[in-house]
């Protein structure tokens, strides 16, 4: 086991009935004291790891282990994992301190020491005030502290979240995922979301596991999925992302150059693969990475301009290349007015220093 993983998913798989895959050989390393989010289309894989590390699923193969003892034969309630639920799962009948204390009733703890932990749960998600209040009386940003601060009062070694903030609205969502990762960072505890809202991991992560069809695509740092993604269906999920089939120029140093039809390309390579002269590649650009002007010069190729999005200091530029290739381009909307409209012809080239990578299947 990895010096610095607290825990560990080794080789681990998942067969449901009807011979369905949810796993498939999984190794994972969680750092302690880090914010690791599960990330994936829906029926990838990230829930069942998430209930594989919580208990609440046996592997059909492979171990869990945590400060490296095999937890794997644990029950969920044997393990010093605690889970806050998609859907909070509070109590109704129970006021917030009820709530909050209800894993401390099964310990060994006075009742001095309970109510003690309890308000300092509270106080950390900023409900110190709101011990006596019923579930009912609560909004549902102040629900979703209340499951938090649930979790939080037994000390875990690990937090698992659950999609937690997906019932929130869209400001609420970004105001609790600030207020998440501050806590976290806090507590110091170890923390593993599950998520499809990409933005979302991308915000508050440390590392970012992106799952696919009960596989693991590529673990990196948001930074480094977002510029340098893997695969091409980390490419295609992480952002909005060009897949330019290009084809092999030469070299110029480290740079590879590529042209994609009339567009000269540049691309990296973390494999260090040189291609063959002529061979073709997929190279990721993003749309921020491409400009477009009205007048054609050396290194444009001609687009024409099919539809135009709205996106505040942006236009989002849907077009084809001249040969019928799709390409979306983030230009700057101008003060003046003057814009494309569909039906233009844009000339568009690569941004100098664009970081555009050479993917694999």
């Amino acid at each position: 086991m990895a010096l610095d993983a607290l825990v560990r998913l080794q080789k681990v798989s998942k067969v449901f009935p009807g011979g369905i895959v949810g796993l498939d050989s999984v190794d994972l390393d969680i750092a302690p004291g880090e914010f690791l989010t599960l990330l994936g289309p829906s029926g990838c894989g990230k829930t069942t790891s998430l209930r594989v590390i919580a208990g609440f699923e046996s592997p059909t193969g492979g171990n869990v282990l945590l400060d490296g003892r095999d937890i794997t034969g644990l029950r969920p309630f044997d393990r010093p994992v605690n889970t806050v639920f998609q859907d909070y799962a509070l109590f109704p009948h129970m006021d917030v301190a009820a709530n909050v204390g209800f894993g401390l009733s099964l310990r060994k703890l006075t009742g001095a020491e309970q109510a003690k932990r309890v308000r300092e749960a509270l106080d950390m998600v900023g409900l110190a005030d709101k011990l006596g209040a019923r579930i009912s009386e609560l909004s549902g940003g102040q629900r979703q502290r209340v499951a938090l601060a649930r979790a939080i009062v037994c000390e875990p070694r690990v937090l698992l979240l659950d999609e937690p903030l997906s019932a929130l609205d869209a400001h609420l969502r970004e105001q609790m995922q600030i207020e998440l990762k501050r806590l976290q960072s806090r507590l110091g505890t170890t923390f593993v979301m599950v998520t499809h809202d990409q933005t979302e991991a991308l915000s508050i992560s440390d590392r970012i596991v992106v799952m696919n069809k009960g596989r693991i695509e590529q673990t990196a740092a948001p930074a480094t999925l977002y510029d340098r993604p893997a695969t091409r269906f980390v490419a295609s999920f992480i952002g909005t992302m060009n897949l330019l089939q290009s084809r092999f120029v030469g070299r110029d140093g480290e740079r590879l150059r590529f042209a994609a039809g009339d567009l000269p390309l540049e691309a990296t390579s973390d494999s260090g693969e040189t291609p063959a002269a002529g061979d073709t590649r997929t190279i990721g650009v993003r749309p921020e990475d491409l400009l477009a002007a009205g007048e054609a010069a050396e290194g444009t190729a001609p687009a024409r301009v099919s539809g135009v999005v709205f996106h505040g200091r942006t236009l989002r530029l849907h077009a084809e290349l001249g040969e019928g290739t799709p390409i979306v381009i983030d230009a700057p909307r101008r003060a003046d007015g003057s814009q494309f409209s569909v039906g233009d012809m844009a000339h568009v080239s690569l941004r100098r220093g664009a970081n555009c990578p050479m993917l694999s299947s």
